[in-house]
């Protein structure tokens, strides 16, 4: 099966993908929750009283408000996981131990210890629910669950990197070989889609994300960015006491602007006929250089596409720019694609619904947006920008 053939596969039905990329850090100790939600953006203290099980999606900040990691934060039992790129969980220790004084807290990367699969796909919650039961299905977006599959102890969690329902579960290696086989055989014999569980690539998932215009650390995210420049309002408490770079946060919302906006890019020709640009390439309008490509893939259905960071100014769908090596480029809504998102929890039933408004009022909330603060896409902003210029929010 091709890449081509996966993604349609996936979104019509289900992928398994490997997420060996993907790494935990666990948070313990007596001082953990009020150390940890004065560390992070997302409100730990919520999921605290909202009990084991619960989760969020988070971000982590320097003092100047710019982005060192995002994360998906589980509460479990006596501990706090934080879900990321696996290559950085030593990077956010060493960050977050920095600010380990006289507190009661242990910070331990525990991504060797499990393997990580991951269910894309409208049909996962389904399948999900014929095989680890209702409970697990039917989970909230972040929350997290251990269940049993096969006999196997699971951990799952409800998040993913296409835009479609998805789960992340998480076993001992041992185990593995007869939690893949209950996945299979149910899907084969509920008919989850025309071929089954579809193996994925990590090469068709990153198509997926960007189709979906889900930015990425190391991508989208880094110190050089804010997140309202990378639209990440969502992992943003805005009720939640100090933590760092709350204050530059506050800052930015009480402004209602920021200087650069993350944008979904159609990049001419759509076709493959033509190498695609490097990421980093250079964006320009009327001359002037506007921000820089992110990511940027070959979409079986959309063609060359991109995420890239521009000025504010630049950032309303329909503007062209120009990208570096003589290509062309057009901005427009994100997601590329129509999605299908889970519902609120029903037992693990059918848990998803077309989200067809999704392209289409995008453009029209794009055009609120810019009246009211100014277009709504990104771009890469240089540290003065993230200083406080006249224009930065």
């Amino acid at each position: 099966m091709n890449v081509a053939e996966t993604i349609s596969a996936t979104r019509s039905g289900v992928g398994l993908f490997e997420m060996a990329h993907r790494g935990l850090l666990e948070v313990r100790g007596e001082d953990r929750v009020r150390w940890l939600d004065g560390m992070i953006s997302g409100d730990v203290e919520a999921l605290e009283k909202a009990g084991s099980g619960s989760g969020c999606y988070a971000t982590l900040l320097t003092n100047r408000g710019a982005i060192v990691a995002d994360f998906h934060v589980g509460h479990l039992e006596d501990a706090y996981y934080l879900e990321s790129l696996r290559t950085e969980i030593p990077r956010i220790r060493e960050s977050l131990g920095r600010y380990i004084i006289a507190d009661d807290v242990e910070l331990t990367d525990r991504s060797d210890e499990t393997v990580t699969l991951g269910l894309e796909g409208p049909g996962s919650a389904n399948l999900l629910a014929k095989v680890a039961g209702g409970e697990a299905a039917g989970l909230d977006e972040d929350a997290w669950i251990r269940v049993s599959i096969a006999g196997r102890a699971v951990l799952i969690a409800a998040f993913g990197f296409s835009g479609e329902c998805a789960f992340q579960l998480r076993m001992r290696a041992e185990d593995r070989q007869a939690i893949e086989e209950a996945l299979r055989e149910e899907a084969l014999f509920e008919g989850t889609s025309g071929e089954g569980l579809v193996r994925g690539t990590l090469e068709a998932l990153e198509i997926m994300r960007v189709e979906a215009g889900i930015p990425a650390l190391g991508s989208e995210l880094d110190e050089e960015v804010l997140p309202p420049e990378a639209r990440l309002e969502r992992a943003i408490s805005t009720t939640k006491g100090c933590y760092v770079g709350q204050e530059i946060v506050a800052r930015l919302r009480a402004r209602g602007q920021v200087n650069h906006l993350l944008v979904g890019l159609k990049i001419e020709p759509a076709d493959a006929s033509a190498d695609l640009p490097p990421v980093d390439a250079s964006l320009s309008c009327q001359g002037r250089v506007t921000g820089e490509l992110t990511s940027v893939v070959q979409s079986p259905t959309e063609g060359s596409i991109g995420l890239g960071y521009v000025r504010r100014e630049h950032s309303e769908i329909g503007t062209d720019v120009d990208v570096e090596g003589g290509r062309r480029a057009t901005v427009v809504a994100l997601p590329f694609v129509a999605l299908r998102q889970r519902a609120p929890r029903n037992g693990g039933t059918d848990n998803t619904q077309e989200t067809q408004e999704t392209q289409e009022t995008q453009e029209t909330q794009e055009t609120q947006d810019t009246q009211s603060t100014g277009p709504a896409t990104d771009s890469h902003p240089t540290p003065n920008d993230q200083a406080g210029g006249s224009e930065s929010s």
